[in-house]
């Protein structure tokens, strides 16, 4: 048994229901206490360095910390991450989508402390539920804009070139967070994305042999002589037959036509002898 599934088997008797919709009230709350009572949540912002200095509690109240955007926008992605984290807990099971979220969290508090003064934000964790849906669910449409319908897999795939933009050129603490949640994508993903590669990789090899079938068959001309050779293709102007008397379907030239061993049927078997008994 792998350390995955020793982790999923744990948090089978302690895996928490409905995480999704628990994770979208808190940032609700957290987006209410800023806006309507006007109170500073800065101290739920994950910074490792605090953390060491005792505010422990960082590492925990940063994922309820909502993201920086219009309202309208707000609502929206927590609707998705919402619907697609109840998606994912719905066909995986509670344990297995508390596992993913429990090792996305892991990833991303462990390495935020290779950059210890930096500000860590939850949007790449929320961004690991987003590629774990879109590859289990690739032709899911959503309204870019509120208009035009877009399937999944092809936002999907912006964001992982995005994501590879990040990793390549910037900063180390955006390059941690897309580590981890690609981290966490892979650790559960792995498997199948290689029986992915392996089924196209047959696929193709297969493709590729029917048509270098259908390319030798095509190349076949229609009438060959069976004496010399000439065929249909490369002399179009002699008129091939058929010998009547040939037990196969030999076909000869003008010349051969008339003068050629025909071919004969094959002899019958001799008469097995009588038995004992017959006698």
């Amino acid at each position: 048994m792998n350390p995955l599934q020793r982790l999923l088997r744990f948090l089978s008797s302690f895996a928490i229901p409905n995480v999704s919709l628990y994770l979208v009230v808190g940032q609700v709350a957290a987006f209410g206490i800023e806006t309507v009572a006007r109170r500073n949540i800065e101290g739920m912002l994950l910074v490792p360095a605090y953390v060491v200095h005792g505010e422990w509690w960082r590492v925990f109240t940063f994922l309820f910390v909502p993201p920086e955007t219009h309202p309208v926008f707000l609502a929206f992605a927590w609707y998705l991450f919402w619907m697609m984290g109840s998606s994912l807990e719905a066909q995986w099971g509670t344990a297995r989508y508390n596992g993913f979220l429990l090792l996305g969290w892991a990833l991303t508090v462990g390495l935020s402390f290779v950059a210890p003064y930096s500000i860590v934000s939850n949007a790449f964790l929320a961004g690991s539920v987003f590629l774990a849906f879109a590859w289990l669910a690739p032709n899911f449409e959503l309204a870019l804009f509120f208009v035009l319908p877009v399937k999944i897999k092809w936002l999907a795939l912006v964001a992982w070139v995005f994501y590879g933009i990040a990793l390549i050129k910037g900063p180390w603490p955006e390059r941690l967070a897309v580590l981890a949640a690609t981290g966490n994508f892979l650790a559960f993903f792995a498997r199948d994305i290689l029986d992915v590669v392996r089924r196209n990789r047959r696929r193709a090899t297969h493709q590729a042999r029917a048509r270098r079938e259908a390319a030798s068959t095509a190349a076949e001309p229609r009438h060959r002589c069976k004496v010399c050779g000439k065929d249909s293709d490369t002399h179009p102007q002699l008129d091939f037959r058929y010998c009547s008397k040939c037990a196969d379907d030999s076909c000869y030239c003008p010349d051969h036509i008339r003068d050629h061993e025909h071919v004969l049927p094959p002899e019958p078997p001799p008469p097995s002898a009588p038995s004992t008994s017959e006698r």
